[in-house]
């Protein structure tokens, strides 16, 4: 199944911005993948594991707009317990915006994990909506980049190039984010205007590493 997406406004934060929110160029599949559950209502992250992305953009690369903004910065101590005045506690914010981002997603369920894929569930979505239940606008990114819709993706859509995976690529974008810890999987990619089999990107979360044997205590002789 391949999608095209049209999204007018978005950002996707670099993990290591701080004050100047840069943003990452393209869609991380990360992001892409979260989209697509809120598209068919899944509130689970891990329920289609395994499914394969492939990311690519129409056009030119979206341009880069610079935005001023207010911030909050929320001080955690018992004498801040839930209290967060304005005056104190925000401050301006500088922020990367791409503008006129068109996106095509392929997806491949087969090595999914889930009883029914994710490829069915979003063919549902597109033919019959009223068999879903969802909640919230659609979103690529945060809850304010709204996309303008999803379909199937048409050839008068213009030419794809496609993210592909490239250890020695120049594009290193997530694409899984442990919500717990913040900590990242990334994958670096090329452009490829043809596409191929390592265009595609497994969503699959990083097995946790298995804690170290506690050493023996040394036995007094």
């Amino acid at each position: 199944m391949q999608l095209y997406l049209d999204c007018p406004c978005t950002s996707f934060p670099r993990s290591f911005a701080r004050d100047y929110k840069e943003t990452y160029r393209y869609p991380p599949p990360s992001t892409v993948y979260g989209l697509l559950l809120s598209l068919v209502g899944e509130v689970d992250m891990e329920v289609h594991q395994g499914v394969k992305l492939a990311i690519g953009i129409i056009g030119d690369d979206p341009p880069i707009s610079r935005i001023v903004r207010k911030q909050r910065h929320h001080k955690f101590s018992k004498t801040h317990m839930g209290t967060y005045p304005t005056s104190k506690f925000s401050k301006p914010n500088n922020q990367e915006l791409l503008t006129d981002l068109q996106v095509a997603i392929q997806v491949d369920s087969s090595e999914e994990v889930a009883i029914v894929k994710l490829v069915d569930r979003i063919a549902i979505t597109l033919s019959t909506p009223n068999q879903i239940t969802r909640f919230g606008g659609l979103s690529l990114g945060e809850s304010w980049s709204m996309v303008n819709g999803v379909r199937l993706y048409r050839e008068t859509d213009g030419a794809i190039r496609w993210l592909m995976k490239d250890n020695r690529g120049l594009i290193s974008l997530p694409i899984w984010i442990n919500r717990k810890t913040g900590q990242g999987t990334f994958q670096r990619f090329s452009f490829s205007k043809e596409f191929k089999r390592d265009c595609f990107t497994s969503i699959t979360a990083p097995s946790e590493a298995n804690p170290k044997a506690s050493r023996g205590k040394r036995s007094s002789k």
